[in-house]
């Protein structure tokens, strides 16, 4: 199972908070995983990307709590989750049910977190599943990276971080690091996202072969 693409967390009939990812790393690993033989659920934010192997199953969601409910049906049934969503933090408390008009006041907007959808698959996962996830970091990467590794019962992180140039939303490019539950490290050079998709399920393989 794959997490893939950003989130829109609605503020009103047009409006909603979102962010500038892609989905192209997330898509690029499911054809990488299908292309080796794997049958693959996607479940993916909003993107104009399409899916071409016909071993992925794509589930098609909206918003944060909406990806989190297709991950908790889904992820039972599986080998494992790859988390390569970037999946809004926050969401607004309160949904305006008409198009809010310019005015001269300011317009505040109270947001509430949403779940921690790797969090809470790491506290589902069997022995005998894997969890993956993925960092986008501004400072403090490799710290936080770590964090959340240990934090979330992941067996290994993918670090990229936008302090890298090529990296991270919007581009064909990538450039990672990963780090294990085993303390292993590996750095990886700029890649497309293609290829960085075959060193992910390289390291996966590995993991499975261990």
């Amino acid at each position: 199972m794959l997490t893939a693409g950003p989130t829109y967390e609605q503020i009103d009939p047009v409006r909603f908070i979102g962010n500038f990812s892609s989905g192209k790393m997330g898509f690029s690993i499911a054809e990488e995983l299908a292309n080796q033989g794997a049958q693959v659920v996607l479940i993916s934010g909003p993107t104009s990307l399409q899916i071409e192997n016909s071993n992925i199953k794509r589930i098609d969601v909206i918003s944060a709590q909406e990806m989190y409910v297709a991950a908790q049906e889904q992820f039972p049934s599986c080998d494992g989750g790859i988390m390569t969503a970037a999946v809004a933090d926050f969401t607004p408390l309160h949904i305006d049910k008409k198009k809010v008009k310019r005015g001269k006041e300011n317009y505040s907007v109270e947001l509430t977190p949403t779940k921690d959808i790797a969090a809470s698959l790491g506290k589902l996962k069997r022995e005998n599943q894997f969890l993956v996830g993925f960092a986008l970091e501004t400072n403090d990467e490799e710290l936080n990276a770590k964090g959340k590794l240990e934090k979330k019962n992941l067996d290994f992180i993918v670090l990229n971080s936008l302090n890298d140039k090529g990296a991270g939303f919007q581009h064909n490019t990538n450039k990672i690091t990963i780090f294990s539950k085993y303390g292993e490290c590996k750095k990886f050079a700029l890649k497309s996202k293609a290829e960085v998709a075959v060193d992910i399920v390289n390291e996966l393989i590995a993991y499975y072969e261990e």
